[in-house]
């Protein structure tokens, strides 16, 4: 039997939107990616847990727990962990400024890369409209994201049985539907535009499950995606440059990437 390869070390990697606690989470994948990349930094931005639906009913596997073990065992060989709360697991902003087992929780943070250039590094949902201004709505559309995710796991499974890798039917759908189109892209603005306002060269986060990485208007807008359609991880190496991870190990090929 071949040995394992050793896993790729990057300066920093960067995920969201893992959703741990429903069934729509993969954490096998996500396992599978922190065997084989490691860092000097960690950045968890934000609904690394999600409250909303663990309030309903609860769900926690053993894989679940396995992620938060692996996380920790990352701080404890060295890594320095930032983990920044989104609104799915907005109960950890009440312990901003505080370290859980070795984990710095904060709002926000500005990360300088290996190049010199910084970037405001925050969850998002501070900059969706339909979640800072009418909770109500951002709450049924979870369940109706949940119920579409449901089906997604069914599809997928029927898949696997036939061969074939994985597919997500919700980011599909994103894609072609207009008025999702025209959401993303307003966030993205309004991401960007608060970069220019804090001066920094770029912006780094989640919450909308659409990993993405281009200029906007001399900002670098990147976002790193999450771990329940796409999974996707954003990734700096060493010498500073950025790059989107998608990782699909179904396949057991080279992930496709995306660098700047």
């Amino acid at each position: 039997m071949e040995p394992e390869a050793r896993p790729r070390t990057f300066r920093s990697i960067f995920i969201s939107d893992v959703h741990l606690g429903t069934r729509g989470c993969q954490a096998d994948l996500l396992l599978d990616f922190l065997r084989h990349h490691e860092s000097e930094y960690l950045y968890l931005v934000g609904d690394m847990i999600d409250g909303w639906r663990l309030r309903r009913s609860w769900y926690w596997p053993q894989s679940h727990n396995d992620v938060v073990q692996k996380i920790l065992r990352r701080v404890r060989k060295g890594t320095k962990v930032y983990y920044l709360p989104g609104n799915h697991d907005e109960v950890v902003r009440g312990f901003l400024n505080l370290q859980f087992g070795g984990v710095d929780v904060v709002e926000e943070i500005i990360h300088t890369t290996a190049d010199g250039r910084r970037f405001l590094v925050i969850h998002g949902d501070q900059f969706d409209a339909v979640v800072k201004y009418a909770k109500w709505l951002a709450l049924v559309g979870d369940h109706a994201y949940v119920v579409l995710l449901w089906v997604n796991t069914w599809f997928n499974f029927v898949r696997r049985k036939l061969g074939f890798t994985y597919w997500s039917i919700s980011a599909y759908l994103k894609q072609k539907a207009k008025s999702a189109v025209e959401y993303i892209g307003n966030y993205e603005s309004a991401l960007a535009d608060e970069a220019r306002r804090r001066q920094v060269e770029g912006v780094i986060c989640g919450h909308i499950h659409h990993a993405e990485m281009r200029d906007m208007e001399g900002v670098l807008y990147c976002n790193d995606g999450d771990w329940v359609e796409s999974c996707t991880a954003l990734v700096e190496h060493d010498s500073g440059q950025l790059e989107i991870i998608h990782w699909v190990q179904a396949t057991h090929t080279m992930p496709m990437r995306a660098a700047a």
